[in-house]
């Protein structure tokens, strides 16, 4: 529904401009604990009023690492919205480069999160230097391997720098699926695309431990947390033949 659509943008952009002052001291000060309070403020202004209801499912109870990458499969500008309802500690994301260029936006992104320029081998690395330093201060990181946006849920091949950076800062991963954020929020086109109010669907893995891992476990890794997703969207959408 476009109108929706409009509706949303607005529920998205409002409580932002407003917020916008306190997302700015928190900039200049360098506060990232306060401006991720601010974004979960953000995150709820935006579900509460576009009609969305998070449904977050745990497969495992867990105590939430402050130091971890969260490794999701990517449907849709919902997925970063609503991270921050099961989240439990202040955590960045590594996103596309082009977010910089968006209007006052690109400014709350550049400060509070990881750009990467996935066109490039030098800014991928930087990045992922950049997200092993923001660990080593005690934040989480959050990264969508795929390295896209999959307009219709179909879960992709996985790229290795979420693996590599959990091996190398030995910290866990915890594996998270949205199953149908696609369908309330579609990528592709402003009126070709879905858009809808409605339960949004999203499971929490338990942590998967990389202590001792090394970059030969590399491969193991990323395909057990490409199945688990896979796994749990089967059961949600049935499987193909």
């Amino acid at each position: 529904m476009p109108l929706w659509k409009v509706w949303f943008i607005l529920c998205f952009s409002i409580p932002f401009l407003i917020l916008y002052p306190l997302f700015y001291v928190a900039f200049i000060t360098k506060q990232l604990r306060f401006a991720y309070a601010l974004k979960k403020v953000w995150a709820f202004l935006i579900v509460l009023f576009a009609g969305i209801i998070p449904v977050i499912k745990y497969k495992k109870k867990f105590k939430w690492p402050h130091k971890c990458v969260v490794v999701s499969n990517h449907t849709s500008y919902l997925d970063i919205c609503l991270s921050v309802f099961y989240m439990k500690h202040t955590a960045l994301f590594m996103g596309k480069v082009e977010l910089l260029k968006a209007p006052l936006f690109g400014k709350f992104f550049k400060y509070m999160d990881i750009p990467v320029n996935r066109k490039s081998n030098t800014g991928s690395h930087r990045a992922l230097q950049q997200a092993g330093e923001k660990i080593e201060q005690g934040f989480g990181m959050v990264i969508y391997p795929e390295g896209t946006i999959s307009n219709e849920g179909k879960l992709r091949n996985f790229k290795n720098g979420a693996f590599k950076l959990a091996i190398e800062k030995q910290v866990p991963i915890i594996p998270v699926v949205n199953i149908n954020n696609w369908q309330l929020l579609q990528n592709g086109g402003f009126f070709k695309a879905n858009g809808r109010p409605g339960i949004a669907r999203v499971i929490v893995g338990a942590p998967i431990s990389t202590k001792g891992m090394t970059e030969e476990n590399l491969v193991d890794l990323r395909t057990q947390v490409h199945e688990f997703i896979k796994t749990e969207l089967d059961k949600y959408y049935g499987t193909e033949d």
